[in-house]
């Protein structure tokens, strides 16, 4: 009797998407119709995981602090697109599930420990289980903001590009000094007068790249801005200024007023490489 080969099991079924269909998308366009030559981000606005992930093995109370989202940025940045009649991209999901502010593989993009917090379900991920997150996540909101962005562009104007963050008083045991802090990397035509601008405000201790350096993160200015030749700079507000309605009115007529100001000078709106 002829044998035959057993025939080839069938093929294992596609896993499921990260993002059910019934979960928000990965990104929020925040008055789409918006004129003003100026696109805002947010890139850690949200806590929110994906049902799929659980809660990552965090407790409410983990999921609520820094290390989830950047508190008070998303709230900053609604405010500063109404002020301004700006166009803002605000990332949906957890800085935890996937920092968008890093490119993908990059080791700080999926941390298993954030503040000497460990991340359970964010320890020994396989190769494939991080390009999951970045495909439902990462590049979603990129592409969202580059689709933005390029409307501005076609619109005309060449606009400027702003990064909304926000940034906890303590962190690894010292306290950080500083009110707001402005990060930049090459190029100055945003920063320096924003700078100038907030320190003039009084009463504030300005952070020029601090508490973090432009120069050492700024992902999502280089790949949307930077590369492009736009103006470009991030904004870091300390979380403590952010506790309430009225300190978010506060700074964001802070923040917009400082901006309009700087939107009105003519250098910023053309591409310069630096």
């Amino acid at each position: 009797m002829t044998a035959f080969p057993s025939p080839l099991p069938p093929p294992s079924p596609s896993p499921p998407p990260l993002l059910a269909a019934d979960e928000p998308p990965p990104f929020e366009i925040v008055n789409a119709a918006g004129d003003a030559p100026i696109l805002l981000v947010c890139d850690h606005a949200s806590r929110r995981i994906p049902r799929a992930l659980g809660d990552l093995g965090l407790d409410g109370a983990a999921l609520d602090r820094h290390i989830a989202y950047d508190i008070g940025a998303a709230a900053l940045a609604r405010r500063l697109a109404a002020r301004l009649g700006a166009t803002a991209v605000l990332c949906g999901y957890s800085r935890l599930v996937i920092d968008v502010n890093r490119q993908p593989g990059d080791p700080q993009s999926i941390v298993a420990v954030s503040d000497g917090i460990a991340i359970p379900g964010n320890a020994g991920l396989t190769a494939a289980a991080q390009e999951d997150r970045a495909e439902a996540i990462h590049w979603p909101y990129h592409h969202a903001i580059d689709a933005a962005f390029a409307r501005l562009r076609r619109r005309g104007p060449a606009p400027i590009f702003f990064s909304i963050h926000t940034f906890t008083p303590s962190l690894g045991g010292e306290d950080r000094i500083w009110d707001v802090g402005v990060l930049w990397n090459r190029d100055p035509r945003l920063a320096v007068p924003l700078i100038e601008l907030l320190r003039r405000a009084g009463g504030y201790h300005v952070g020029d790249n601090q508490p973090y350096s432009g120069r050492e993160i700024a992902y999502t200015l280089n790949l949307h801005a930077g590369s492009a030749g736009l103006a470009n700079a991030a904004i870091e507000v300390r979380q403590d200024h952010c506790e309430s309605e009225a300190e978010l009115d506060r700074w964001a007529d802070l923040l917009g007023a400082a901006l309009e100001q700087v939107m009105a000078m003519p250098n910023l709106h053309r591409v310069e490489h630096f």
